[in-house]
């Protein structure tokens, strides 16, 4: 049998879960919860297999309880079933360690193959799930510079030295030189004028009078 508990801060919803799961010859619901909070309190005495996490809730959110649920001794699997599907809260679950990502409008059939396999250790997204990963996952990584990096980067780009630069920002040189190695680092660079052509080509700073 796969213990499963169930967490959502709907009753009815719930109810359904745990009526839907009840049917099942091979999935034993020992428990229900409101929120994350409940949740984390009740997984130890009750042992779980599989979490049947939502994502959004009062006191503690699925993702939260997520994290400190698997930095637990043998800690359960959790399978997320929510009706949001925008990025972040995909990434948020992912990165927390959801063995699986479902929406709510997944038939039956499907909802007790998934709790299954997530007892087996195996990863399941819902398609919709899984294409939007993918597609984060070919798109180039966004390029971030801190304000002050801007600042330097704007400044060399008008071809001041590093000294010029720490006089008109008031740092330091060494400073200067600190923030431009961050910046070769993050463009995959390794000097100054690659740095400043490969942001122009990023968008990251635009070419003066433009």
């Amino acid at each position: 049998m796969i213990r499963v508990l169930v967490v959502d801060d709907h009753p009815v919803v719930r109810a359904g879960m745990v009526a839907l799961l009840g049917e099942l010859d091979d999935i034993d619901v020992v428990g229900e919860a409101g929120n994350g909070a409940e949740a984390l309190a009740l997984v130890p005495r009750l042992t779980p297999d599989v979490v049947l996490m939502d994502l959004r809730m009062p006191v503690m959110d699925g993702a939260d309880a997520t994290a400190r649920l698997r930095e637990q001794p043998d800690a359960p699997q959790v399978l997320v079933l929510t009706t949001y599907d925008t990025d972040a809260d995909i990434v948020r679950a992912v990165e927390s360690g959801a063995r699986g990502y479902l929406l709510k409008d997944t038939p039956p059939t499907v909802l007790a193959d998934a709790i299954r396999r997530a007892a087996l250790g195996e990863t399941v997204l819902a398609p919709p799930v899984a294409a939007r990963l993918a597609e984060r996952l070919r798109a180039p990584a966004r390029v971030e510079l801190t304000p002050r990096e801007l600042e330097v980067l704007r400044a060399v780009a008008r071809g001041l030295s590093n000294a010029e630069v720490g006089r008109e920002l008031f740092i330091g040189e060494a400073t200067v030189k600190t923030h431009l190695l961050r910046v070769f680092t993050k463009l995959e660079v390794t000097d100054r004028t690659a740095a400043v052509t490969a942001a122009y080509g990023l968008g990251l700073i635009t070419v003066p009078g433009r």
